[in-house]
């Protein structure tokens, strides 16, 4: 076994050939280039050629990503002065266009503002925080005050297709349960009361009478709609492309044509009757296929894995940690490990609502492989055609603060009617580089994150607190050491290779090498390189 790091004129020749090779790609895509001012996105994508297979997968990725980290500007459409920053086609008077600001107006130029730690499509720092709901408002707020707004972190897109599928297998089992049920209690005419129990979560019960109809007082976690939604720390949104379209016109003012199009439905219920809603002069700003190609640069991320420190010390720190993880009782909601019963991710979402792409709108869903097309590393994979997403969560939403410790129930405002001491349960399997913690990215350890659970969590922060500060440091370093780590660090071969001038490398335990004995099972390991 060796080890291969290419030197830094190796790197200087490979990143100028690279330059060259995006200039000369720039030049075919606009051969009489535009002198002076010009739009981020010179040329839209088509849906049909991606439907069509006109665009191949990795092109679609880079276009995808391109979009994501473009920054916008008056050309493309940016701003959105006759418009609030609402998911819902809204109406404002163009004199409250406030620009640029942190609160109600648009907040970044780019995606990759806040997005882009450790790498693009990351998570952000308290810098990026976003201020959900006061986009809403007209007239707008500049005040960030917890009275206008809910101030949120921004959080990391790697494993975000994973993270979806998952969702919509949990929400397929749950409507079968609820549909039997219901079929059941109307063919025996009595009360039918059943568990919803999918993928070893657990989401309270419902409750069905002779007649079908249903009580849902006793469902957990989730909406009534059983619809498992695991974006936004409030677990309100289904899919990364509701989750795009929305934060597109929230943050840019791009809005994209099929919510803000003509023919689409505005707040009142009526037609969209204008190609150019928000009424900035540009028509039509994202097509259908730029926000396909958005999204699928976002859903075929990496995901993150578990890094090794090269420390023996450190190394048998962090395997106590995850014993005591367990132990301790936090592995009941950050559950290391769910399994998705099918490898492939499918663009729409079949749970998409109106206002969105839909799977009724395409001839038929764009297809990839989790655990054999993404960028590395991927999904290890589970059986003939299943996958095992290491995520650290349940995808449910739970209270997590109380009276004793209200810390985080700073939150004053519903979002979506879920109540302001509620939060899905958050995916630690980036933790370890997408510091600060919590749903205000207020806490920079993940100590205080852990100390400051309470409610359902209370019983798990208390063994925690009665732990010894070596068996506490533990858990953290195990924590600490599950991590998104940069595309393209490293190769699956059997020699170990190092990309300058990335931190850590990683290699697959599939390959020819042997992987220390405590890694079996794990499908990517990561090592540190000093």
């Amino acid at each position: 076994m060796r080890t291969t790091i290419l030197g830094p004129l190796t790197v200087v020749l490979m990143i100028g050939c690279f330059c060259v090779v995006r200039i000369q790609f720039a030049t075919a895509q606009n051969p009489s280039a535009l002198i002076g001012e010009r739009p981020a996105l010179l040329e839209h994508i088509n849906q049909a050629d991606i439907e069509n297979g006109g665009i191949k997968f990795n092109r679609l990725l880079d276009i995808g990503e391109s979009i994501f980290a473009a920054r916008w500007t008056k050309l493309d459409g940016q701003g959105r002065p006759a418009a609030t920053g609402s998911g819902t086609p809204t109406k404002r008077d163009a004199l409250h266009d406030p620009g640029f600001l942190r609160t109600s107006g648009t907040d970044a130029t780019s995606c990759a503002d806040c997005h882009n730690q450790p790498t693009i499509g990351g998570a952000g720092g308290f810098v990026a925080n976003v201020f959900v709901l006061a986009q809403n408002l007209d007239p707008i707020t500049d005040s960030v005050s917890a009275e206008f707004s809910n101030e949120r972190n921004t959080l990391g897109m790697n494993g975000s297709g994973a993270i979806e599928m998952l969702a919509r297998e949990m929400t397929a089992n749950l409507l079968t349960i609820r549909d039997s049920a219901v079929t059941e209690a109307k063919a025996s005419k009595r009360s039918v009361i059943r568990r919803l129990d999918t993928k070893g979560v657990n989401f309270g019960q419902i409750t069905v009478s002779p007649d079908g109809t249903l009580d849902t007082s006793g469902v957990e976690g989730v909406d009534t709609d059983l619809i498992v939604k695991p974006f936004h720390q409030k677990g309100v949104v289904n899919s990364v492309r509701v989750f795009t379209v929305n934060a597109f016109n929230h943050h840019h003012g791009m809005e994209a044509v099929e919510r803000f199009g003509l023919g689409q439905k505005d707040s009142k219920g009526n037609a969209i009757n204008t190609p150019d809603f928000d009424e900035d002069g540009v028509p039509d700003e994202l097509t259908v296929g730029d926000i396909t190609a958005a999204t699928l640069f976002q859903v075929a991320m990496n995901i993150p894995g578990q890094v090794i420190a090269n420390d023996p010390a450190r190394r048998a720190a962090a395997e106590r940690g995850e014993e005591q993880f367990s132990a301790i009782g936090c592995a009941d909601c950050h559950k290391p490990a769910l399994i998705l019963d099918g490898r492939l991710f499918s663009e729409p979402n079949p749970y998409n609502p109106a206002g969105n792409l839909r799977v009724q709108d395409v001839p038929h869903p764009y297809t990839f492989d989790m655990t054999g097309e993404i960028p590395k590393p991927r999904l290890e994979r589970s059986g003939p055609s299943g996958a095992i997403v290491r995520a650290y969560t349940d995808l449910k939403r739970h209270v997590i603060c109380d009276s004793m410790d209200p810390f985080f129930c700073n939150e004053r405002l519903l979002q979506s009617g879920v109540p302001i001491n509620q939060f899905l349960t958050r995916k630690l399997w980036d933790v370890g580089n997408t510091a600060p913690y919590g749903h205000r990215g207020d806490l920079t350890t993940i100590t205080e994150a852990i100390l400051h659970h309470a409610g359902e969590a209370r019983p798990i922060r208390e063994r925690f607190g009665s732990l010894s500060k070596d068996q506490q440091g533990e858990i953290v370093e195990f924590l600490s050491r599950v991590a998104a780590v940069k595309i393209g660090c490293g190769k699956t071969t059997s020699h170990w290779t190092h990309t300058y001038p990335c931190k850590h490398w990683w290699v697959s335990i599939k390959d020819e090498w042997q992987a220390p004995p405590e890694r079996k099972g794990l499908p990517f390991v990561f090592f540190e390189v000093i």
